[in-house]
């Protein structure tokens, strides 16, 4: 073996060492993702035919018992062939009866799986969580607490003027950044807490604020000053969103809706977005994020605002029985979303 300690290596040798590492590790990368492919396509098809074959011959549970006794028997290094895994994989075939091979669901690990068809009903639901957990990286953990944390209903449910001051497509895409309400569970609070107690904490739990609010958010910073000839402003927390391109701004209020919030972060907006923003970013928007909120003071609010600026409540785990009742109802989340939609809006082009 050549002593490492005595040879003269050349200047570029870190540098080659890393890069062929990189590529070693990419390799394996793509070599396991190609071989979960395979199972996954393997465990659609052993879970198609047995469900055809149970809907010729009425099978029983005494079958699939038998079956998987069998398969372990010929394939005992395989640990995936159980009974419990077979009624998995025949419920798998059942939820996406086409081949999964172009689907997002068909890129994910078979514990993924398993979450997804223990916990959801629909296909549109699991459809909806498989792609983001594909898109973002979802780990098993934290794609069973998306689910439980009913990620889907609350994504672009929070009442917004979006549509009114962003054009065509964009207002769409910034409505997905807005969830109603917030579940801020994950901070351990409990009854009244004062507003700068309440952004102390989330920027202390930062990691799981960003999955709070959401694939694409990147902290910039809490108490962000800014000068206006002489006159001190402080946004409470600045975000950019990578996806979006456009930094967003959150204001938050520990109790109930005033309108004149809204005027103040309509005045946050417009600063951020001329203080900061770049050609090539998008209009800034503005989240505020509030304990409680009438949906109608919200509305009228909105309606009258310059910025384009979304309203939510949040709740965490001991939210005291009062505010929890005062939570929006989904009707009240429908009648602000119809709200901002009116008729003699003009199509966007």
């Amino acid at each position: 073996m050549t002593d490492s300690r005595a040879l003269s290596l050349p200047e570029s040798y870190t540098d080659l060492l890393a890069t062929l590492k990189d590529r070693v590790r990419a390799a394996r990368i793509t070599a396991l993702r190609t071989v979960n492919t395979q199972l996954i396509e393997l465990y659609w098809s052993i879970g198609k035919t047995v469900l055809e074959r149970q809907q010729i011959e009425q099978w029983g549970s005494g079958v699939m018992g038998r079956l998987a006794d069998d398969l372990r028997a010929e394939f005992p290094e395989m640990k995936g062939l159980s009974r419990s895994n077979l009624f998995y994989m025949r419920g798998f075939a059942t939820a996406w009866p086409d081949p999964i091979v172009q689907q997002p669901v068909g890129q994910l690990p078979w514990g993924h799986i398993t979450v997804l068809l223990d916990k959801l009903e629909t296909r549109r639901d699991r459809d909806w969580y498989a792609g983001a957990a594909v898109e973002y990286g979802w780990s098993r953990n934290v794609l069973l607490n998306m689910i439980m944390n009913r990620t889907l209903e609350r994504t672009g449910a929070a009442p917004s003027n979006f549509v009114q001051r962003l054009v065509g497509p964009d207002s769409e895409l910034a409505q997905q950044v807005a969830k109603d309400p917030y579940n801020f569970e994950f901070l351990g609070l409990s009854g009244e807490v004062a507003e700068r107690d309440l952004e102390l904490a989330l920027t202390s739990r930062i990691t799981e604020t960003l999955r709070e609010l959401g694939p694409g958010f990147s902290f910039v910073g809490r108490q962000v000053h800014f000068d206006v000839d002489g006159d001190d402003y402080y946004v409470d927390m600045l975000f950019f969103h990578m996806d979006q391109n456009r930094y967003v701004v959150i204001e938050l209020k520990t109790g109930k809706f005033q309108p004149e919030y809204a005027g103040k972060l309509n005045f946050y907006v417009a600063l951020v977005d001329d203080m900061l923003r770049r050609e090539h970013h998008n209009e800034t928007i503005g989240i505020l994020i509030c304990g409680t909120k009438n949906d109608r003071s919200v509305r009228y609010s909105l309606g009258r605002s310059t910025s384009p600026m979304a309203v939510a409540a949040y709740t965490y785990d001991k939210l005291p029985p009062a505010e929890q009742q005062a939570l929006p109802t989904e009707g009240h989340l429908v009648a602000a979303l119809e709200w901002a939609e009116p008729e003699d809006q003009p199509n966007a082009e």
